[in-house]
């Protein structure tokens, strides 16, 4: 009976419709501080995005302390999944992907929050491990490797974690789109134990003025307690390689560079960062304030309290790994998932002389699509 009042409050599924390129396939990404939508169709070998929703939810607020998600933060996320929900009943999407990431990952009730959501939203989600993260934001950022690079490293900088990537860029050219997909280059990678959320948690009761050096030596440490850094800094000093930066924080700092009134992915998508120049927007936003950066146009209240943690990551990794230059992506995870579905390897369809009963819950699209690989 529940799963029946589930379906009636969700009303009738709408027939999948298409756009001019063919299906419509929607990623959705549930991380520690965002919750993502991307609604698009195949576009040649990439995309055209038809609809996109970002909405701050917080979910890993206090997981820190708690070691759960709270009850507030389950509100805001519920609240927020709502919004996608009737999104992707508005466009008629047929194929969905929904993954969860490093707040659901360690919250001891993530599976049960998991659970909630598929009851009150019918959308199903996946937990995907660190290293899926980092193939999915590395295929995202495919075509913002420098033609000239031999090595790239991609910083995705979240809420609850950042994962690094050091990208073989010469592989990931001469392989081609289909090779990038289906196997991503990635020489090596971590996931650090470094998040805006949670660095801003650890450290955010302390003084500005002694915050920021307070996270940047510990994400300096922690950073250099990789066993991988040091192969991946003798790699970046290689000619031409460069960083890609992934995140919020990334985007923001562009924003800010580029002095833009207003947002706009079009301007900051792939421009470039010279370390002089985030460097200077970095204590920029430090000489601000947290009122100060709340008035800039691309930063804004809700996100002024997260750029310092923010920062701190990007300078030490910055300072981590040589580089003179940041390639700056707003894509990553739903970017990378969107890819994966439309470009991947198709799982061979099972013949099974049962058939299956009643609608299939969005979020729930096998097998038409690939399942993240774990």
């Amino acid at each position: 009976m529940a799963d029946k009042n589930a379906a009636n409050r969700r009303g009738p599924r709408r027939r999948s419709r298409k756009g001019r390129n063919g299906p419509l396939y929607a990623a959705v990404d549930l991380g520690t501080n965002n919750c993502r939508l991307l609604v698009a169709e195949p576009w040649g070998k990439s995309f055209r995005v038809v609809d996109s929703h970002s909405q701050i939810a917080r979910l890993g607020e206090g997981l820190h302390e708690t070691g759960r998600i709270s009850d507030a933060a389950v509100d805001r996320a519920l609240d927020a999944l709502k919004a996608i929900r009737r999104k992707l009943k508005h466009h008629g999407v047929g194929r969905v992907r929904c993954i969860a990431t490093e707040a659901c990952r360690k919250a001891e009730n993530g599976a049960d929050f998991i659970k909630r959501v598929h009851d009150e939203t019918g959308l199903t989600f996946k937990i995907i491990n660190a290293k899926e993260e980092a193939r999915l934001a590395t295929i995202g950022c495919h075509d913002l490797m420098g033609e000239d690079a031999k090595t790239v490293l991609v910083v995705d900088i979240g809420g609850g974690s950042t994962e690094l990537s050091w990208v073989n860029a010469r592989i990931a050219r001469d392989g081609g789109f289909e090779g990038l997909v289906e196997r991503a280059p990635i020489q090596d990678w971590t996931s650090l134990p470094l998040g805006v959320v949670t660095l801003q948690e650890a450290f955010g009761h302390l003084p500005e003025e002694e915050a920021f050096p307070v996270m940047l030596g510990h994400a300096r440490e922690v950073i250099e307690n990789w066993k991988g850094t040091p192969r991946v800094r003798r790699a970046m000093e290689t000619e031409g390689s460069h960083l890609i930066g992934t995140s919020g924080t990334v985007t923001c700092l562009a924003g800010v560079h580029l002095k833009l009134d207003k947002y706009r992915r079009d301007k900051v998508d792939g421009t470039w960062l010279s370390r002089d120049e985030a460097g200077a927007c970095i204590q920029l936003l430090r000489d601000l304030g947290p009122t100060g950066r709340a008035t800039l146009p691309t930063i804004g209240e809700e996100r002024a309290g997260l750029m310092l943690s923010g920062c701190a990551i990007m300078q030490a990794v910055w300072d981590a790994f040589p580089g003179e230059r940041m390639r700056v992506g707003d894509r990553g995870l739903r970017e990378g998932l969107l890819l994966s579905m439309m470009y991947g390897k198709k799982p061979s369809r099972r013949r099974s002389g049962r058939r299956r009963t009643g609608p299939r819950p969005p979020g729930d699209s096998s097998p038409a699509v690939e399942a993240p690989h774990d």
